[in-house]
């Protein structure tokens, strides 16, 4: 982002790039989610070049960010193909969607004293709006989608949590997710989070940390039932 006229009103593709930017940042460990979180909403709020330029100028690739038909394009190769799995379900014990599996365009998942964990970092998408419906019922579920993703987070808690952090704008292109359903005495959990990077030491036997405020990882140490 250059600082050239300062004063100027910033367009809607600047603040994309400087979104990208971020982005790109996040994903290289050279800013930490709460700050990430902070400049991004910050850059979406920017009326100006003069509030743009400070978000990125200690970011490598400042000057020269992504343009958003690369972008576009990148993300191109991960649309389309047959679902892998339409729904997950967890009654006293717990389902796990993630790694390289392919998300319908309506998934619907359901814990009753279990969990779920629903990965989308490394998915393919069957179309570029796909819908997560959830249902947990003394139980939790958790949602992790790509940083780079638009998400919509439309449930309800009923005497539980339906955490709606996730929600924002995403990159031209990107896939668009839609997050549904209730919590009943239990909680569903969404988060934006980078691809991993490293393989094989991962959890082991199941999710996690499933859900909030009131699903099984709430902090006191409990785990789904065997």
């Amino acid at each position: 982002m250059t600082d050239d006229l300062p004063e100027m009103r910033a367009s809607d593709a600047e603040r994309e790039r400087v979104a990208e930017v971020l982005r790109e940042a996040l994903a290289e460990g050279r800013l930490d989610m709460e700050e990430f979180q902070e400049r991004l909403d910050s850059a979406y709020r920017a009326r100006t070049r003069g509030e743009l330029a400070p978000l990125v100028r200690d970011l490598p690739r400042a000057s020269a960010p992504e343009e958003p038909e690369r972008q576009g394009r990148r993300w191109a190769g991960r649309f389309g193909g047959r679902p892998t799995s339409r729904s997950g379900v967890a009654i006293m014990g717990a389902f796990v969607r993630k790694g390289p599996w392919t998300a319908p365009r309506r998934f619907t998942g359901f814990a009753f004293w279990g969990g779920g964990e629903i990965d989308l970092r490394e998915a393919r998408f069957e179309d570029r709006e796909i819908e997560i419906r959830c249902f947990a019922v003394m139980g939790g579920i958790d949602v992790i989608v790509p940083p780079e993703a638009e998400v919509d987070v439309r449930g309800v808690g009923i005497m539980g949590d339906f955490d709606h952090s996730a929600a924002g704008t995403g990159e031209p292109g990107a896939p668009r997710v839609v997050i549904t359903g209730f919590a009943f005495w239990g909680g569903i959990g969404t988060k934006r989070k980078p691809a991993r990077r490293e393989t094989g030491r991962g959890h082991l036997g199941g999710p996690r940390h499933l859900g909030h405020g009131g699903g099984w990882g709430d902090g006191h140490g409990r785990t789904p039932p065997e």
